[in-house]
């Protein structure tokens, strides 16, 4: 059974996840119909999108979401990623409840947020806290693009700012996992205002000394690219991730050219300087657990 997010960490996230527990009786007809969604669950199967072979969807997730074949990369739920990331028992979410707004007055955009929230067990597209990775302290915030596809509205600017804030008060490092296809549409201006009130968070957090690790996973675009995502003294990125502005699409349609073989892409990047490393998810906590520990040794 999935358990909350409060109750695999330590500590209270701000907005908590309501899991109702069933009892069932062995000889009861509930009991057998739970008992056939858990045998289907274990037999349903998903076809990589890039080698096109069929697995069974627990073999993907048991291989933290990455294909067992190719190493396709699949979409990751923050939980999960923080998970496979910290020392089990060390990371505390970060409290900043922002209350919601509809500064546009957009319609049904309440109920989906409200909807969101439900089925992701998140408040908004990011999931910030302090954990430990491999001992080493810092504060890590993970994007959701399962949330409105990460994109970055008031709330998620908020939560991003404090986060870098109080990593500077406390003297952490910071390290920020983006996903998103950038700033939200529903809350127009104000979510583009985010990029510059970000961007100054980070901007204090550097001048103080400050370690920021960015991490760019698939997608990294718009808004969040042109602000905080490329702003770390180290970029990392998950490979293929699709990193840029606009999107490929739009860029032939505008220049009216075909584009190269992997344009945006991690490789892509990484060979033109934009990306210092890209690193598969089963290396990233080793990866981060060498940056942190350099780090410790040159701020003693």
């Amino acid at each position: 059974m999935k358990l909350p997010i409060n109750k695999l960490f330590k500590g209270k996230s701000s907005s908590e996840t309501k899991v109702k527990y069933i009892q069932i009786d062995e000889n009861s007809k509930q009991n057998a119909n739970v008992d056939a969604k858990e045998e289907n669950k274990e037999e349903a199967t998903t076809i990589c999108p890039k080698c096109k072979q069929e697995f069974k969807k627990q073999e993907i997730k048991d291989n933290l979401n990455v294909c067992v074949a190719c190493g396709h990369h699949y979409v990751i739920s923050a939980e999960k990623r923080i998970r496979t990331l910290v020392d089990k028992g060390t990371f505390k979410p970060l409290k900043c409840k922002v209350a919601f707004t509809n500064p546009l007055d957009y319609p049904d955009y309440e109920g989906k947020i409200t909807e969101l929230q439900e089925k992701t067990g998140l408040d908004e597209a990011v999931l910030a806290g302090v954990g430990k990775i491999d001992g080493y302290e810092a504060v890590i915030a993970v994007m959701s693009s399962k949330f409105l596809m990460g994109s970055m509205g008031i709330a998620v600017g908020e939560k991003i700012t404090n986060a870098v804030e109080y990593a500077d008060r406390k003297k952490l490092p910071l390290i920020i996992f983006t996903a998103s296809g950038g700033a939200r549409m529903q809350e127009g201006i104000l979510s583009l205002m985010q990029m510059a009130k970000t961007s100054a968070a980070v901007e204090k957090f550097n001048n103080n000394g400050g370690l920021y690790v960015s991490v760019l996973t698939h997608p990294t675009t718009g808004g969040v690219t042109a602000s905080f995502a490329t702003l770390g003294d180290i970029t990392l990125a998950e490979p293929e991730a699709l990193i840029g502005f606009a999107g490929p699409r739009v860029i032939e349609q505008t220049i009216g050219q075909k584009l190269p073989e992997g344009f945006q892409r991690s490789e892509f990047q990484q060979e033109h300087g934009f990306v210092d490393q890209i690193v598969p998810r089963e290396k990233m906590r080793e990866t981060l657990a060498h940056i942190l520990r350099l780090h410790c040794k040159r701020g003693k």
